[in-house]
This record gives C-alpha cells, sequence and structure tokens, in this order.
C-alpha cells in the first residue's frame, strides 16, 4: 500500500485514490420488490440463525425456537420443526403454522410448546417480527433465581429497563394456548424477558435482532453469575 502524503497544500493519496470526505451510507434493512422475496429473505435468516445457535452450543435435546412472521399473512409464523438439529437447519426445513397451531406449509411437526408460547407473543405484540428461545446453559441458570439482569456493564446496560421476569408457568412445558396467553400478557414491551425456571426469550423487528439480542443476553447472564461467583 502506497501512500503519498507531502504538505497540507498537496492531496493525499492512497493506492492512487484520492482522500476526500464521503457519504457512507447508514446500515437499513433490504427492500424487497415483493412478498416472496421478502419472504425468503425471513426464512433464510431464521435458518441461518438456528445454526448459529447451534454453533453455540444453544441446542438442548428438541426444545428451542426462533418464529418469524410471514410478511404476506401475519397470523402465521415460520419456525424450525420439531426435533431437527439446530447445526444443520436449512430453508426447507422451516414449516408455517397458522394461528390454530396448524401447520400449513411443510411436512414436518411443530413443537407444541413453541406454538402456545410464540404464538400468543405474535398475536399480542404486532411490533414483534420475530422471537427466540432456547435452553441455553447459563439463561435458563440465571432464570432459576427469578431476577432481573443488573446492568453491570456496558452490554447489560442494552437491557436495563427493557427486560422482564415472568414467574407464570415457570418451568412448566407450557402446552395450553390459555397458558401462553397468560405468559404474553406479562411481556407488553421490551426486548427480552427471562421465564423463571425455563430461560430467556428474546424478540425484534427482524429475525436477526431476536437472535442477537438472545445471543447478547445469555452471555449477560454468564457475566453477572461469574461476577456474583466471584463475591
Amino acid at each position: 500500500m502506497a501512500i503519498t502524503e507531502q504538505s497540507s497544500d498537496t492531496k493525499k493519496v492512497i493506492d492512487g485514490i484520492e482522500l476526500t470526505p464521503k457519504v457512507v451510507a447508514s446500515l437499513s434493512q433490504p427492500v424487497f420488490e415483493t412478498l416472496a422475496q421478502e419472504r425468503q429473505h425471513r426464512k433464510e435468516k431464521l435458518a441461518g440463525a438456528m445454526r448459529i445457535f447451534g454453533r453455540l452450543g444453544f441446542g438442548e435435546g428438541v426444545a428451542g425456537h426462533i418464529t418469524v412472521r410471514d410478511p404476506e399473512f401475519t397470523d402465521h409464523f415460520w419456525v424450525n420443526p420439531f426435533a431437527k438439529s439446530f447445526r444443520y437447519m436449512s430453508v426447507s426445513d422451516l414449516i408455517l403454522v397458522n394461528h390454530d397451531g396448524d401447520v400449513v406449509y411443510g411436512s414436518q411437526p411443530v413443537n407444541r410448546a413453541a406454538f402456545c408460547i410464540h404464538a400468543a407473543i405474535h398475536h399480542a405484540r404486532p411490533d414483534v417480527v420475530a422471537a427466540a428461545h432456547a435452553h441455553s446453559p447459563y439463561g435458563k441458570s440465571w432464570s432459576s433465581l427469578g431476577r432481573l439482569l443488573d446492568p453491570i456493564t456496558q452490554d447489560s446496560c442494552a437491557f436495563y429497563e427493557d427486560h422482564t421476569v415472568i414467574t407464570e408457568q415457570g418451568g412448566a412445558v407450557v402446552f395450553e394456548v390459555a397458558a401462553g396467553e397468560e405468559i404474553a400478557a406479562k411481556f407488553p414491551k421490551g426486548k427480552a424477558m427471562i421465564h423463571q425456571n425455563h430461560g430467556l426469550i428474546t424478540v425484534g423487528e427482524t429475525v436477526d435482532a431476536a437472535a442477537f439480542w438472545f445471543i447478547t443476553m445469555e452471555r449477560n447472564c454468564q457475566a453477572q453469575l461469574m461476577a456474583e461467583a466471584a463475591g
């Protein structure tokens, strides 16, 4: 790399390119020409997020799911199927579930608990496009304490007054719609919940956001557990 800089009156050049102020575009969501394109984008993001969860060790048996609202049929959501490894999730594996819990696209079964909780959240929160949940080691450990995360690091401040602890149905495998609605009613706002004796659930306007906040929250649970263990 050749750098040329002589005086304030001469041009500053690197590799033959003059150094001049640039208008740098800010990050933004892609714009789609069709709903089919947007649907494909959301499904690709969901499958990718599941693989990341698998790589991070968030898979625990058949537990855990990420859902994303369909852009056209907004009372339906895409979700990973029951008992499919996070690590090997692909777009073709994903199933579409309606508001009654019926699989209307795809040939694999849905995790009933995923439907009952996530469907209730999607219904109660029109702002939520995606929701993420897994039985991650530090999240479920911290959830047993029934406490909010403290703002003890810069990272944890992102959750300050923006997450909640929910004790309803704590520790139970939620198979009833009414139980899911009870949980969702306690989560009217915010990016995350700590469901006592169960684990973390995060939400966002995109799959990326929901997955990012889940990973970040898991790490903050780890950090606080370590800090408290150190005394």
